[in-house]
């Protein structure tokens, strides 16, 4: 096959259209949002496959998981914290299992190049008990992406691939295999298994543990670990990406035993080999301490000295790289390959000129400086920009839909104006079970639902709620018509929209204030 030249997000896209899926689903989220892009424009003409961007990441799980149990093989993909959102589909799937393959695409994002933690989701793999793959390279995600869908139906789970921000993102030749035709897997006849009365998942849980070890063996099978036993006392073991850092530095190193892992649970046999031939271990992980701290156990009991972030022979937080790997392996730093950058100022990101954001920031921080005190509680999106200068306007964000309930609880504790500012996208994802408590509540809250017409910070994909959608289903919930206020964000209309604003949190109540006019990228 001619080899293709793909992000690792487009290799994991590309194995699953050849892996005879039939649908794709997600919602767009650094650093995985190109996975499902790269379906949606590369799915063959001569098949159907279904792609849709979700309303929120737990929406997409559940939709994959449908596909599955009709006998369908699919793919669902997000990033870290996505998986959060998801959490309850997850984990019972687990003990449901699937039945058309499934594999959920995990992106995490060490040293937070876009996002709020740098969790590793192995661990909710490890938590669920689900098998994990954790390729090294863009062909290993390749490869690794069409293994999981036919290990998937092998052992009846749905398994995670799990890449990270380097890999997701830098491109390499790819050699694709053959397309496979789409799989036609009959409808499950048991309706116990997929019913999660306890009495059920009590049975399918212990099933699952019954049959762990089959699981272990199926997920071992797959091309990716590889031991090399030599000569030096130091044995390095180095899962996914990490296993690049440490080639980069082992034509300098010492002749150290190295294993590369690329799943999860880890293949043991091959641990215990390793650890019966060299004196200490150094693990090398993109992520949190998950192996080394199991390898160590819990008195540091491990029959060799284990090495890692947890006893600062790397550091404890932040991605790996070469350089912290040659560091840990105790070799010179080498030389700088470039000049030392110059002293350049700060650039941080910036809301775009001509982003209808900047009008209703300047028309909120007046209405708030004249109130002489509040809150203003915010949420995920580009307008979280609005957090820095020359706005400094929003006073919190913490995670998707947070910022309705945060002004709810901020209001009952006196804070007042309590104002919420949420996208028309972040609303639909996460924020519309915030008001409708916030309408139970009778809270006096304003929230300012900024509609730009997209979800633009990841892209310009759809969203789910804008418009005239939009104004109904805040009807629908309970906001009173008389206080969905909708503005036009302009400077033109400044003092128009200052009057709206100030009526709207001096009423002792839920209301909407409806900010509208499309992304300037759109119009671009």
């Amino acid at each position: 096959m001619k080899p293709l030249i793909l992000l690792g997000d487009e290799a994991v896209a590309q194995a699953a259209i050849d892996a005879g899926i039939a649908g794709a689903f997600a919602y767009p989220g650094t650093p995985s949002t190109e996975i499902f892009e790269y379906v949606e424009r590369h799915k063959p003409s001569d098949r159907s496959i279904f792609t849709q961007w979700s309303s929120n990441e737990k929406v997409a799980y559940e939709t994959a998981l449908g596909m599955s149990y009709a006998g369908k093989r699919a793919i669902v993909s997000m990033k870290h914290v996505g998986l959060n959102v998801a959490m309850d589909a997850f984990m019972n799937s687990a003990i449901t299992g699937v039945n058309g393959g499934m594999v959920l695409i995990v992106a995490d994002d060490p040293g937070m190049h876009s996002s709020q933690n740098e969790q590793d989701s192995r661990f909710l793999a490890d938590f669920a008990r689900i098998p994990c793959l954790e390729p090294s390279t863009q062909q290993e995600a390749y490869d690794m992406t069409r293994a999981g869908l036919a290990l998937s139906e092998q052992v009846g789970l749905p398994v995670m691939v799990r890449i990270v921000t380097r890999l997701a993102h830098s491109r390499a030749a790819v050699v694709p295999g053959p397309r496979l035709e789409q799989s036609e897997r009959p409808l499950p006849t048991d309706k116990q298994r997929y019913t999660l009365l306890p009495s059920n998942a009590r049975r399918h849980w212990s099933q699952l543990l019954g049959r762990w070890e089959q699981v272990e063996r199926g997920l071992w099978a797959v091309e990716g670990n590889a031991l090399a036993l030599r000569g030096e006392p130091l044995g390095v073991i180095a899962t996914g990406i990490a296993f690049n850092y440490l080639m980069e530095n082992l034509g300098d190193a010492p002749e150290a035993s190295t294993l590369k892992i690329s799943c999860w649970p880890p293949p043991m046999d091959l641990v215990r080999q390793l650890f019966d031939h060299c004196e200490e271990i150094l693990v090398l992980e993109d992520g949190y301490p998950l192996l080394e701290g199991g390898l160590k156990g819990l008195l540091n009991s491990a029959p060799r000295p284990v090495h890692g972030r947890l006893d600062g022979a790397l550091p404890r937080t932040g991605e790996l790289d070469p350089a912290k790997v040659r560091a840990a392996l105790g070799l010179p730093a080498r030389p700088a390959a470039i000049p030392a950058p110059l002293p350049l100022a700060g650039r941080p990101p910036a809301l775009c000129p001509g982003c209808p954001h900047i009008d209703s920031y300047n028309v909120l921080n007046e209405v708030m400086a004249e109130a002489g005190g509040g809150r203003v509680l915010s949420d995920i999106g580009c307008y979280t920009l609005g957090a820095l200068a020359p706005f400094e306007a929003i006073d919190t964000c913490v995670d998707m839909g947070a910022s309705i309930g945060m002004a709810l609880g901020a209001s009952k504790a006196g804070v007042s104006p309590a104002v919420a500012v949420i996208g028309d996208s972040t609303f639909a994802h996460s924020g519309l079970t915030g008001l409708l408590d916030a309408i139970r509540a009778e809270a006096a809250i304003t929230v300012v639902l900024l509609d730009n017409a997209i979800v633009a910070m990841t892209g310009q994909q759809d969203t789910a709620l804008a418009g005239e959608r939009l104004i109904a289903t805040l009807t629908g919930l309970g906001v009173g018509p008389e206080h969905i206020r909708v503005v036009k964000p302009l400077r033109s209309r400044h003092e128009e929209n200052l009057a709206i604003f100030r009526e709207e949190l001096a009423y002792q109540g839920v209301s909407v204030i409806i900010p509208s006019r499309p992304c300037i990228q759109i119009r671009n």
